[in-house]
């Protein structure tokens, strides 16, 4: 009953401030599109919003590992594990400069959404080949700008905390555009906040961990589906997720 109450209070929180932020969102937009053509500073106001829940929140101690491994003016392809909604907040808290890439129906989210469209995140239909195709010169062109992409490349959230399959798009994107891949490894989001329901659970660690990047000549050799796999594997290691004979077993 408890956490039913505070779940209500936090959410209606997050929806009176998102109505509140996305009026400074738009002026800010309005003053800055001019000269601000990647929407830079748009971006940095996005992180703050967003950071905002997790500092306001007591029971999710977020620790930010690794930030330091992000070098200042590269364009990553950023793909991140998938737990739950948080994990999309806890990025944010890297407070670097990137284009989410994300299903179309969150574009539509009140507010939230809106501020997506306002700093020209990416869209993906999933299931939509030609929305795929667009995805990714989407993509190339914010690389090609100085901007990184991020991507959750499971595509979904993990439904127990096992990696699911990787997806190629990230990855074709990489290869294309000879950019490097920063693995981002979130934990503990799931046990905050499950993908199946809304109640808030009680106080659990929550980390982002910037990994070690992949420069574009270490995966020269290796066509989509293997960079995929080796990009996994890197995640499955960090995450215990291996079985005694070094095979990833199977998710789900």
């Amino acid at each position: 009953m408890l956490r039913g109450l505070l779940s209500l209070v936090f959410w209606g929180f997050l929806l009176l401030t998102s109505a509140l932020c996305f009026g400074v969102s738009l002026a800010l937009w309005g003053v800055t599109a001019p000269f601000d053509r990647r929407r830079v500073l748009l971006h940095g106001f996005t992180c703050f919003w967003a950071s905002l829940y997790t500092w306001l929140n007591p029971a999710w101690q977020v620790r930010v590992l690794g930030r330091e491994r992000i070098r200042p003016g590269v364009a990553y392809v950023m793909v991140a594990n998938h737990l739950s909604l948080l994990d999309i907040l806890v990025v944010f808290r890297l407070f670097r400069h990137f284009k989410w890439v994300s299903k179309i129906e969150n574009f539509r989210v009140p507010f939230i959404g809106w501020n997506m469209t306002l700093n020209g995140y990416i869209r993906l239909r999933r299931g939509n080949q030609e929305s795929a195709a667009q995805m990714l010169k989407a993509c190339e062109r914010a690389l090609e700008a100085g901007s990184s992409v991020t991507i959750f490349p499971e595509g979904t959230r993990s439904p127990d905390g096992r990696l699911l399959q990787f997806r190629p798009g990230a990855f074709e994107i990489a290869r294309r555009t000879q950019q490097p891949i920063l693995p981002v490894l979130i934990q503990g989001t799931a046990d905050a906040l499950p993908k199946r329901g809304f109640i808030l659970r009680g106080r659990h660690p929550i980390s982002v961990e910037v990994l070690d990047e992949l420069a574009p000549a270490s995966f020269a050799g290796l066509d989509t589906d293997q960079l995929a796999l080796r990009v996994r594997r890197i995640f499955a290691e960090r995450l215990g997720q291996e079985d005694g004979a070094g095979q990833m077993r199977a998710a789900g």
